[in-house]
């Protein structure tokens, strides 16, 4: 109707509204009582401190990317300057003349094993990854959306997915008591199948979290309709929406919560920052003339202008960098309810 400057103009606005729609309905969540308080204290690292940075750009393959790799670069060196990291392990798919290097399902796998070995009260693990992700039918009932979030390594063709499950069982399960994990992932929220989701004011979302994403995506839609009359986006944007309330008003979300919360709560201090919610998809973008991810950059961003910030202050710094810029919108997790008060740490 208007052109492709009038067609980007009408996305633009639209995804603005879906994103703001989405927070405003996750903070009236917070006035409805349809939030919860964390109670439990977060433990003091006092101990070693591993790392493990995995970036795939699959090169010369479909869905090649630019930024993954740069992005483990950028998210090591920050964190290595700024805090104290005594071993690290980095798999990159350039590193073709070490085969134990490339980001392979049984090296993936390998590297969480490495990362949580000897693990005691008192340490900390770092992950992150920046790659592709996708999604699977849930086949034990534990996603609220029906759908397990999957890790995808540079092998996949070969090898398949890794499945929010198996990284769970793999990387988190049975971690000791007084160990600190923090997840740095530019995939979606639930890859580590955490529990806990919290609000921007630190709060714990028990709200079924599909009802408010359909509500914002179908509002979304009829916004881009009515901006530029495309009825194929439009609709395809309206049946995702009824995805996500049908899946919302089924009671399989009350269900699948429940049945995270038992099996997926953990004994450690396991706390996840993620590029997207599970419905959306994390940016591959050029910042200062380099290709990056967007979900990194407003980490770093966010910590070098005040690295004593606290957890939620920085989601909610994370949030207001991309606002406007991109569609994604950074989330929090964790495997129990922690009070998440204290400084930003690793």
């Amino acid at each position: 109707m208007f052109g492709s400057l009038g067609k980007k103009f009408a996305d633009d606005i639209a995804s603005q509204v879906q994103q703001k729609l989405g927070e405003h309905l996750s903070n009236k969540a917070s006035e409805t009582g349809t939030t919860e308080q964390a109670t439990e204290s977060l433990g003091q690292v006092t101990g070693r401190r591993k790392a493990l940075f995995i970036g795939i750009n699959y090169y010369g393959q479909n869905g090649e990317l630019r930024g993954c790799i740069n992005d483990v670069h950028n998210i090591k060196n920050f964190l290595s300057k700024n805090y104290k990291i005594d071993e690290v392990l980095v798999l990159t798919d350039d590193q073709t003349s070490n085969p134990r290097k490339m980001p392979t399902r049984q090296n993936i796998l390998a590297a969480f094993r490495w990362l949580r070995n000897g693990a005691k009260s008192g340490d900390s693990l770092i992950f992150h990854y920046s790659g592709h992700g996708g999604s699977v039918k849930d086949t034990d009932g534990d996603e609220e959306d029906g759908m397990d979030e999957t890790l995808i390594p540079v092998d996949y063709k070969q090898a398949g997915h890794i499945v929010d499950d198996e990284v769970h069982d793999v990387l988190v399960r049975g971690l000791p008591k007084g160990v600190r994990l923090t997840s740095i992932s530019c995939h979606s929220e639930s890859i580590l199948d955490l529990p806990y989701i919290y609000t921007v004011n630190g709060d714990l979302q028990i709200i079924e979290t599909s009802e408010n994403e359909g509500i914002a995506t179908l509002v979304g839609a009829g916004t881009r309709f009515l901006l530029d009359g495309n009825k194929k986006k439009a609709m395809t944007s309206i049946k995702e929406g009824m995805k996500h309330l049908m899946s919302s008003t089924s009671g399989g979300n009350s269900a699948a919560r429940e049945k995270t919360i038992k099996t997926r709560s953990t004994e450690a201090d396991v706390i996840q920052f993620s590029g997207c919610r599970d419905s959306q998809t994390s940016a591959d973008a050029q910042i200062g003339g380099e290709a990056t991810g967007a979900m990194s950059y407003a980490l770093i961003t966010s910590l070098k202008k005040n690295k004593n910030q606290n957890y939620t202050h920085l989601l909610k710094e994370m949030r207001t960098l991309l606002n406007g810029k991109y569609t994604q919108i950074p989330c929090m997790s964790a495997g129990r309810k922690l009070v998440l008060d204290d400084s930003f740490a690793i």
